[in-house]
């Protein structure tokens, strides 16, 4: 049944997109300038559309939120080592359940609501509970399908070795169903060689973790 929105869920997703609007760092889109998050949260949910189709409203305004206000808090502002990024990823994280779950309070939506978003902002439960896993599974072919080369042009330094090693990991952090979306993409062939030199490097795992899901 086609996803029907609520006058409640398209005030949040308006209230979401004013937000990001905000967005000092532009981004150019087929010839036109926009703010750099408004075309992220665009394209989750243009991904979330194509993957998920029967997704929940929850799921909807997560992945519409995933980057919310991103820009607040810039990377730079944590030591460039594994340590700070992981910090800086967690605050990122909290910073945008916080928000949208002002957003939604706003709009009526219960604390229960409130929180089952935040915590897929959060990515807990992966691989337990089928909406925070489908967030990422979405995040994640976003990531590939668009902003993998601009990740590449930002570590010149990464040979092939640590560019597998990353996408290795991201392959783990999925689902079957994202290994799907994620291999079905038009990507570059420099790309391509690289995802499919992590799929054969993680085939075990990754045939471990399809068995684990059929059961």
């Amino acid at each position: 049944m086609p996803f029907t929105p609520t006058e409640q869920f398209n005030a949040v997703i308006a209230a979401i997109d004013a937000v990001n609007a905000e967005d000092p760092r532009k981004i150019m889109v087929d010839g036109a300038e926009y703010p750099y998050e408004t075309v992220y949260a665009d394209r989750m949910t243009e991904t979330l559309e194509r993957m998920y189709p029967d997704a929940s409203e929850l799921l909807r305004i997560a992945a519409r939120a995933q980057h919310i206000r991103r820009w607040q808090i810039p990377r730079d502002t944590y030591p460039r080592n594994r340590e700070g990024y992981q910090k800086w990823r967690l605050e990122m994280r909290q910073l945008h359940a916080d928000l949208v779950g002002g957003i939604m309070r706003e709009n009526g939506y219960s604390d229960e609501d409130i929180a089952l978003v935040g915590s897929y902002l959060r990515k807990e439960r992966l691989k337990r509970e089928a909406d925070s896993q489908a967030l990422e599974n979405v995040v994640d072919v976003v990531f590939l399908a668009y902003y993998w080369d601009e990740f590449v042009a930002k570590f010149p330094h990464y040979d092939d070795d640590k560019l597998i090693d990353i996408v290795g990991k991201t392959l783990r952090k999925m689902s079957s169903h994202g290994h799907q979306a994620a291999l079905a993409l038009d990507m570059p062939p420099e790309t391509a060689k690289i995802v499919m030199a992590a799929v054969e490097r993680e085939k075990d795992t990754l045939a471990a973790m399809t068995a684990r899901e059929a059961q």
